[in-house]
Protein backbone atom coordinates (compact mmCIF):
# COMPACT_ATOMS: atom_id res chain seq x y z
CA UNK A 1 0.00 0.00 0.00
CA UNK A 2 1.51 3.20 -0.97
CA UNK A 3 2.21 6.02 1.69
CA UNK A 4 1.24 9.65 0.77
CA UNK A 5 4.92 10.54 0.18
CA UNK A 6 4.43 7.62 -2.23
CA UNK A 7 1.40 8.51 -3.82
CA UNK A 8 2.58 11.93 -4.15
CA UNK A 9 5.64 11.06 -6.04
CA UNK A 10 3.44 9.25 -8.47
CA UNK A 11 1.09 11.62 -8.95
CA UNK A 12 3.98 13.87 -9.98
CA UNK A 13 5.72 11.46 -12.54
CA UNK A 14 2.13 11.31 -13.90
CA UNK A 15 1.78 14.71 -14.36
CA UNK A 16 -0.55 14.97 -11.82
CA UNK A 17 -3.09 12.56 -12.74
CA UNK A 18 -2.14 9.59 -10.91
CA UNK A 19 -3.83 7.42 -13.71
CA UNK A 20 -2.35 4.33 -12.56
CA UNK A 21 -3.42 4.87 -9.37
CA UNK A 22 -6.98 2.58 -8.52
CA UNK A 23 -9.30 4.30 -6.70
CA UNK A 24 -8.95 1.91 -3.76
CA UNK A 25 -5.53 2.55 -3.31
CA UNK A 26 -6.14 6.45 -3.55
CA UNK A 27 -8.55 5.89 -0.77
CA UNK A 28 -6.57 3.41 0.84
CA UNK A 29 -3.55 5.74 0.82
CA UNK A 30 -5.07 8.76 2.22
CA UNK A 31 -6.95 6.63 5.28
CA UNK A 32 -2.87 5.02 5.84
CA UNK A 33 -1.19 8.42 5.94
CA UNK A 34 -4.35 10.09 8.03
CA UNK A 35 -4.18 6.93 10.90
CA UNK A 36 -0.16 7.51 10.68
CA UNK A 37 0.06 11.13 11.38
CA UNK A 38 -2.83 11.53 14.13
CA UNK A 39 -5.38 13.15 11.88
CA UNK A 40 -4.43 15.70 9.65
CA UNK A 41 -5.84 15.53 6.03
CA UNK A 42 -4.85 16.49 2.58
CA UNK A 43 -6.04 17.98 -0.40
CA UNK A 44 -6.07 15.34 -3.36
CA UNK A 45 -6.53 17.24 -6.91
CA UNK A 46 -9.30 14.82 -8.78
CA UNK A 47 -9.30 17.24 -11.76
CA UNK A 48 -8.76 14.72 -14.03
CA UNK A 49 -10.28 11.89 -12.48
CA UNK A 50 -13.80 13.49 -12.60
CA UNK A 51 -14.02 16.20 -15.63
CA UNK A 52 -11.82 13.82 -18.05
CA UNK A 53 -10.79 15.52 -21.36
CA UNK A 54 -11.91 18.37 -23.26
CA UNK A 55 -13.50 18.31 -26.19
CA UNK A 56 -11.35 20.71 -28.80
CA UNK A 57 -13.42 23.14 -30.51
CA UNK A 58 -15.23 22.10 -34.08
CA UNK A 59 -13.26 22.78 -36.76
CA UNK A 60 -15.13 23.81 -39.79
CA UNK A 61 -13.42 23.79 -42.93
CA UNK A 62 -14.40 26.05 -45.77
CA UNK A 63 -12.07 27.29 -48.31
CA UNK A 64 -11.89 31.24 -49.22
CA UNK A 65 -14.30 32.02 -51.85
CA UNK A 66 -12.27 34.53 -54.39
CA UNK A 67 -11.31 37.78 -52.15
CA UNK A 68 -14.22 36.72 -49.46
CA UNK A 69 -13.88 34.91 -46.40
CA UNK A 70 -16.60 32.36 -45.22
CA UNK A 71 -17.66 33.30 -41.90
CA UNK A 72 -19.84 31.06 -39.55
CA UNK A 73 -22.25 32.74 -38.12
CA UNK A 74 -25.59 32.63 -35.81
CA UNK A 75 -28.11 35.50 -35.41
CA UNK A 76 -30.73 35.04 -33.67
CA UNK A 77 -29.84 33.65 -30.30
CA UNK A 78 -32.13 34.31 -26.99
CA UNK A 79 -30.43 34.57 -23.38
CA UNK A 80 -32.43 35.49 -19.64
CA UNK A 81 -32.58 38.73 -20.93
CA UNK A 82 -35.54 37.66 -22.39
CA UNK A 83 -37.24 34.26 -22.62
CA UNK A 84 -33.78 31.99 -23.10
CA UNK A 85 -32.30 30.02 -20.39
CA UNK A 86 -28.71 30.57 -20.16
CA UNK A 87 -26.74 33.83 -19.96
CA UNK A 88 -24.66 35.75 -22.69
CA UNK A 89 -21.05 34.23 -21.39
CA UNK A 90 -22.72 30.63 -22.31
CA UNK A 91 -23.84 31.93 -26.30
CA UNK A 92 -20.61 32.73 -26.25
CA UNK A 93 -19.28 29.73 -25.21
CA UNK A 94 -21.96 27.76 -26.92
CA UNK A 95 -20.64 29.65 -30.03
CA UNK A 96 -16.81 29.20 -29.82
CA UNK A 97 -16.87 25.46 -28.90
CA UNK A 98 -19.55 25.12 -32.32
CA UNK A 99 -16.49 26.86 -34.10
CA UNK A 100 -18.46 30.22 -35.36
CA UNK A 101 -16.91 33.00 -36.01
CA UNK A 102 -20.31 35.56 -35.17
CA UNK A 103 -22.92 35.63 -33.64
CA UNK A 104 -26.08 38.09 -32.49
CA UNK A 105 -27.86 37.94 -29.41
CA UNK A 106 -31.12 39.47 -30.33
CA UNK A 107 -33.52 38.86 -27.20
CA UNK A 108 -37.07 40.56 -27.59
CA UNK A 109 -37.76 43.57 -26.82
CA UNK A 110 -41.41 43.00 -25.57
CA UNK A 111 -41.69 39.65 -24.10
CA UNK A 112 -38.45 39.82 -20.80
CA UNK A 113 -40.31 37.22 -18.37
CA UNK A 114 -36.75 36.18 -16.61
CA UNK A 115 -34.60 39.51 -16.32
CA UNK A 116 -35.91 42.61 -16.31
CA UNK A 117 -38.64 44.61 -17.68
CA UNK A 118 -41.78 45.39 -16.24
CA UNK A 119 -42.78 42.03 -16.12
CA UNK A 120 -40.14 40.19 -15.45
CA UNK A 121 -39.53 38.17 -12.85
CA UNK A 122 -36.27 39.33 -11.36
CA UNK A 123 -35.65 42.88 -11.60
CA UNK A 124 -32.23 44.90 -12.40
CA UNK A 125 -31.33 47.97 -10.48
CA UNK A 126 -32.68 51.27 -11.59
CA UNK A 127 -32.49 52.22 -15.08
CA UNK A 128 -30.73 49.21 -15.81
CA UNK A 129 -34.07 47.29 -15.62
CA UNK A 130 -35.60 49.14 -18.96
CA UNK A 131 -31.92 48.74 -20.86
CA UNK A 132 -32.44 47.06 -23.41
CA UNK A 133 -28.73 47.31 -24.42
CA UNK A 134 -28.02 45.08 -21.37
CA UNK A 135 -27.15 41.74 -23.14
CA UNK A 136 -25.12 43.29 -25.42
CA UNK A 137 -22.89 44.56 -22.97
CA UNK A 138 -22.97 41.68 -20.49
CA UNK A 139 -21.58 39.95 -23.89
CA UNK A 140 -19.19 42.23 -25.49
CA UNK A 141 -16.25 41.83 -22.94
CA UNK A 142 -16.88 37.94 -23.32
CA UNK A 143 -16.62 37.64 -26.81
CA UNK A 144 -13.83 39.91 -27.03
CA UNK A 145 -12.00 37.44 -24.68
CA UNK A 146 -12.84 34.75 -26.90
CA UNK A 147 -12.51 36.49 -30.35
CA UNK A 148 -15.71 36.06 -31.27
CA UNK A 149 -17.41 38.84 -33.17
CA UNK A 150 -20.68 39.91 -31.32
CA UNK A 151 -22.98 41.76 -33.07
CA UNK A 152 -25.56 44.07 -31.18
CA UNK A 153 -28.84 43.07 -32.34
CA UNK A 154 -32.82 41.99 -31.01
CA UNK A 155 -35.68 41.41 -32.30
CA UNK A 156 -38.70 42.68 -32.60
CA UNK A 157 -41.88 40.49 -31.80
CA UNK A 158 -45.21 40.83 -32.22
CA UNK A 159 -48.08 38.63 -31.38
CA UNK A 160 -50.10 38.91 -34.44
CA UNK A 161 -49.08 38.17 -38.09
CA UNK A 162 -48.84 39.84 -40.10
CA UNK A 163 -46.05 41.41 -39.14
CA UNK A 164 -45.05 38.32 -36.79
CA UNK A 165 -41.34 38.74 -35.73
CA UNK A 166 -38.35 40.31 -37.27
CA UNK A 167 -34.81 40.99 -35.64
CA UNK A 168 -32.88 43.89 -35.86
CA UNK A 169 -28.82 43.34 -36.53
CA UNK A 170 -26.00 45.86 -36.05
CA UNK A 171 -28.31 48.39 -34.06
CA UNK A 172 -26.26 51.24 -32.51
CA UNK A 173 -29.11 51.48 -29.20
CA UNK A 174 -32.09 49.37 -28.88
CA UNK A 175 -33.80 51.90 -26.21
CA UNK A 176 -34.87 54.17 -28.98
CA UNK A 177 -36.56 51.37 -30.64
CA UNK A 178 -38.39 50.01 -28.03
CA UNK A 179 -39.34 53.17 -27.29
CA UNK A 180 -41.89 53.21 -29.98
CA UNK A 181 -43.10 49.38 -29.12
CA UNK A 182 -46.58 50.74 -29.92
CA UNK A 183 -46.37 50.83 -33.72
CA UNK A 184 -44.48 47.94 -35.30
CA UNK A 185 -43.55 50.54 -38.36
CA UNK A 186 -42.17 52.81 -36.03
CA UNK A 187 -39.94 50.13 -34.65
CA UNK A 188 -38.34 48.65 -38.01
CA UNK A 189 -37.75 52.21 -38.97
CA UNK A 190 -36.16 53.72 -35.58
CA UNK A 191 -33.80 50.58 -36.37
CA UNK A 192 -33.85 51.43 -40.30
CA UNK A 193 -31.82 54.84 -39.07
CA UNK A 194 -29.69 53.55 -37.45
CA UNK A 195 -28.41 51.62 -40.24
CA UNK A 196 -29.82 48.16 -38.91
CA UNK A 197 -30.23 45.10 -41.26
CA UNK A 198 -33.49 43.75 -40.57
CA UNK A 199 -34.81 40.68 -41.47
CA UNK A 200 -38.24 38.59 -41.14
CA UNK A 201 -37.73 35.95 -38.51
CA UNK A 202 -39.40 32.14 -39.33
CA UNK A 203 -42.40 33.24 -41.89
CA UNK A 204 -43.83 29.40 -40.79
CA UNK A 205 -43.84 29.37 -37.45
CA UNK A 206 -46.76 27.75 -36.32
CA UNK A 207 -48.02 29.78 -33.37
CA UNK A 208 -51.11 32.08 -34.58
CA UNK A 209 -51.50 33.47 -30.67
CA UNK A 210 -47.97 34.42 -30.95
CA UNK A 211 -47.10 35.97 -34.28
CA UNK A 212 -47.33 32.99 -36.21
CA UNK A 213 -49.12 31.80 -39.06
CA UNK A 214 -52.59 29.54 -38.05
CA UNK A 215 -51.54 25.34 -38.28
CA UNK A 216 -51.49 24.13 -41.41
CA UNK A 217 -51.73 27.62 -43.62
CA UNK A 218 -49.50 27.96 -46.67
CA UNK A 219 -46.82 30.72 -46.39
CA UNK A 220 -47.77 33.82 -47.29
CA UNK A 221 -45.78 37.00 -48.77
CA UNK A 222 -48.25 39.37 -47.17
CA UNK A 223 -49.21 42.82 -48.18
CA UNK A 224 -47.69 44.23 -45.11
CA UNK A 225 -44.65 42.43 -45.55
CA UNK A 226 -44.50 43.63 -49.33
CA UNK A 227 -45.14 47.28 -48.01
CA UNK A 228 -42.09 47.01 -45.33
CA UNK A 229 -40.21 45.11 -48.32
CA UNK A 230 -40.44 48.43 -50.60
CA UNK A 231 -39.66 50.52 -48.20
CA UNK A 232 -36.32 49.69 -47.06
CA UNK A 233 -37.31 47.91 -43.89
CA UNK A 234 -36.93 43.82 -44.67
CA UNK A 235 -33.12 42.83 -45.94
CA UNK A 236 -33.29 38.98 -45.17
CA UNK A 237 -35.74 36.29 -44.81
CA UNK A 238 -34.74 33.12 -42.63
CA UNK A 239 -34.85 29.94 -44.29
CA UNK A 240 -34.19 27.47 -41.40
CA UNK A 241 -35.17 28.99 -38.08
CA UNK A 242 -33.96 26.37 -35.09
CA UNK A 243 -36.00 23.21 -36.05
CA UNK A 244 -37.71 24.59 -39.22
CA UNK A 245 -37.47 24.82 -42.70
CA UNK A 246 -39.47 27.19 -45.35
CA UNK A 247 -38.73 26.34 -49.25
CA UNK A 248 -40.38 28.89 -50.22
CA UNK A 249 -38.28 31.47 -48.97
CA UNK A 250 -35.33 30.44 -51.62
CA UNK A 251 -37.57 32.37 -54.35
CA UNK A 252 -38.78 34.78 -52.17
CA UNK A 253 -35.29 35.93 -51.71
CA UNK A 254 -34.49 35.69 -55.57
CA UNK A 255 -37.38 37.55 -56.37
CA UNK A 256 -37.33 40.69 -54.05
CA UNK A 257 -33.50 40.68 -53.64
CA UNK A 258 -33.34 39.65 -49.74
CA UNK A 259 -30.46 37.93 -47.78
CA UNK A 260 -30.94 34.57 -47.26
CA UNK A 261 -30.68 33.13 -43.25
CA UNK A 262 -30.19 29.85 -41.31
CA UNK A 263 -30.21 30.41 -37.56
CA UNK A 264 -31.28 28.63 -34.51
CA UNK A 265 -33.57 30.76 -32.18
CA UNK A 266 -32.09 28.63 -29.14
CA UNK A 267 -33.49 29.51 -26.26
CA UNK A 268 -32.35 26.17 -24.19
CA UNK A 269 -28.18 25.33 -24.10
CA UNK A 270 -26.73 24.26 -27.04
CA UNK A 271 -26.54 20.71 -25.11
CA UNK A 272 -30.67 20.70 -24.67
CA UNK A 273 -31.54 21.79 -28.36
CA UNK A 274 -29.01 20.36 -30.91
CA UNK A 275 -25.80 17.90 -28.59
CA UNK A 276 -22.96 18.44 -28.77
CA UNK A 277 -21.32 20.21 -32.02
CA UNK A 278 -24.10 18.77 -33.72
CA UNK A 279 -23.12 19.34 -37.46
CA UNK A 280 -27.06 19.70 -38.64
CA UNK A 281 -27.49 22.77 -36.25
CA UNK A 282 -28.12 25.97 -39.07
CA UNK A 283 -25.49 28.27 -39.62
CA UNK A 284 -25.63 31.34 -41.75
CA UNK A 285 -22.18 31.23 -44.14
CA UNK A 286 -21.04 34.84 -44.51
CA UNK A 287 -18.92 35.61 -47.46
CA UNK A 288 -17.05 38.62 -46.11
CA UNK A 289 -13.94 40.81 -47.22
CA UNK A 290 -12.26 39.91 -44.04
CA UNK A 291 -13.24 39.08 -40.17
CA UNK A 292 -14.70 42.40 -38.88
CA UNK A 293 -18.01 43.56 -37.61
CA UNK A 294 -17.92 46.37 -40.75
CA UNK A 295 -17.42 43.57 -43.27
CA UNK A 296 -19.83 40.80 -42.05
CA UNK A 297 -22.60 43.90 -42.52
CA UNK A 298 -21.08 45.32 -45.70
CA UNK A 299 -21.94 41.21 -46.65
CA UNK A 300 -24.97 41.25 -45.34
CA UNK A 301 -26.54 44.71 -47.42
CA UNK A 302 -24.66 43.17 -50.38
CA UNK A 303 -26.86 39.48 -49.85
CA UNK A 304 -23.61 37.78 -49.85
CA UNK A 305 -25.29 34.77 -46.94
CA UNK A 306 -25.94 31.31 -47.62
CA UNK A 307 -28.25 28.83 -45.22
CA UNK A 308 -26.59 25.91 -43.73
CA UNK A 309 -28.67 23.24 -41.81
CA UNK A 310 -29.76 19.52 -41.91
CA UNK A 311 -27.17 18.59 -44.52
CA UNK A 312 -28.90 21.35 -46.90
CA UNK A 313 -27.37 24.44 -48.41
CA UNK A 314 -29.39 27.50 -49.27
CA UNK A 315 -28.04 29.82 -51.52
CA UNK A 316 -28.51 32.94 -54.26
CA UNK A 317 -26.96 32.73 -57.83
CA UNK A 318 -23.54 33.99 -57.94
CA UNK A 319 -22.53 33.03 -54.53
CA UNK A 320 -23.72 29.30 -54.38
CA UNK A 321 -21.94 28.14 -56.84
CA UNK A 322 -18.89 29.93 -56.44
CA UNK A 323 -18.99 28.60 -52.87
CA UNK A 324 -19.27 24.96 -54.65
CA UNK A 325 -16.67 26.11 -57.24
CA UNK A 326 -14.26 26.98 -54.24
CA UNK A 327 -15.24 24.02 -52.08
CA UNK A 328 -15.03 20.74 -54.66
CA UNK A 329 -11.99 20.49 -56.82
CA UNK A 330 -13.59 18.83 -60.61
CA UNK A 331 -10.73 17.23 -62.48
CA UNK A 332 -11.39 17.24 -65.97
CA UNK A 333 -12.88 13.50 -66.86
CA UNK A 334 -11.10 10.62 -68.22
CA UNK A 335 -11.82 7.48 -69.65
CA UNK A 336 -15.42 7.99 -68.06
CA UNK A 337 -14.89 8.98 -64.87
CA UNK A 338 -13.90 12.30 -63.05
CA UNK A 339 -12.49 13.15 -59.33
CA UNK A 340 -14.04 15.33 -57.26
CA UNK A 341 -12.23 16.58 -53.98
CA UNK A 342 -14.41 18.28 -51.38
CA UNK A 343 -11.73 20.66 -49.64
CA UNK A 344 -14.51 21.84 -47.16
CA UNK A 345 -17.05 20.23 -44.39
CA UNK A 346 -19.99 21.18 -46.56
CA UNK A 347 -21.51 17.92 -47.37
CA UNK A 348 -22.30 17.20 -51.50
CA UNK A 349 -25.00 14.92 -53.21
CA UNK A 350 -24.20 14.75 -56.54
CA UNK A 351 -26.46 13.43 -59.83
CA UNK A 352 -25.60 12.80 -63.21
CA UNK A 353 -27.01 10.58 -65.71
CA UNK A 354 -29.20 8.56 -63.34
CA UNK A 355 -26.71 8.06 -60.73
CA UNK A 356 -26.17 9.42 -57.49
CA UNK A 357 -23.13 9.46 -55.39
CA UNK A 358 -22.27 11.40 -51.88
CA UNK A 359 -19.05 13.53 -51.77
CA UNK A 360 -18.70 13.55 -47.59
CA UNK A 361 -16.60 16.18 -46.21
CA UNK A 362 -12.73 16.43 -47.05
CA UNK A 363 -12.77 13.34 -49.28
CA UNK A 364 -12.31 12.04 -52.35
CA UNK A 365 -14.31 10.36 -55.07
CA UNK A 366 -14.46 8.80 -57.99
CA UNK A 367 -17.53 8.60 -60.28
CA UNK A 368 -18.71 7.31 -63.70
CA UNK A 369 -19.60 9.81 -66.24
CA UNK A 370 -22.32 8.71 -68.74
CA UNK A 371 -20.53 10.32 -71.99
CA UNK A 372 -22.81 13.18 -73.14
CA UNK A 373 -23.26 14.21 -69.57
CA UNK A 374 -22.61 18.29 -69.42
CA UNK A 375 -23.52 18.95 -65.66
CA UNK A 376 -23.86 17.82 -62.33
CA UNK A 377 -26.79 18.18 -60.20
CA UNK A 378 -25.99 19.15 -56.40
CA UNK A 379 -29.13 17.78 -54.98
CA UNK A 380 -28.52 19.25 -51.87
CA UNK A 381 -27.57 22.36 -52.51
CA UNK A 382 -30.45 24.69 -53.72
CA UNK A 383 -31.00 28.02 -55.44
CA UNK A 384 -34.98 28.08 -55.28
CA UNK A 385 -37.64 25.66 -53.74
CA UNK A 386 -37.66 22.46 -56.19
CA UNK A 387 -34.52 23.85 -57.93
CA UNK A 388 -30.82 22.18 -56.81
CA UNK A 389 -27.74 23.98 -58.34
CA UNK A 390 -26.40 22.74 -61.25
CA UNK A 391 -22.55 22.51 -61.81
CA UNK A 392 -21.02 22.21 -65.51
CA UNK A 393 -18.69 19.92 -66.33
CA UNK A 394 -15.31 20.97 -68.02
CA UNK A 395 -14.16 18.61 -70.81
Amino acid sequence: MPTRREFLKYSALLGGAAAALTPLAVSLAVAEETAATGGDTYTINMRSQIRGAKAPARTITIPDVGDFKVLKGDFHMHTLFSDGHVMPKDRIDEAVDNGLDVISITDHIEYRPYIGGPNGRWKLDGAQNENYNIWYEVGKPEADKKKLLLIHGTEITKSQMPPGHFNAIFVKDVNPIAAAVKDWREMLQAAADQGAFLFWNHPGWQAPKSGGIEPGAPLRFTPEHAEVCEKGLMHGIEIFNGNEHYPVVGDWCNERDLAIFANSDIHPSEWSQYGHQNPNRPITLVLAKERAEESVKEAFFAKRTIGWAAGMLWGRDPWLPALFKASVEMKPPKSGKMQLVNKSSLPCVLKAGGMVWELPPLETRTIDLVAGVKSLTVLNWHVGMNKPMEIPVEA
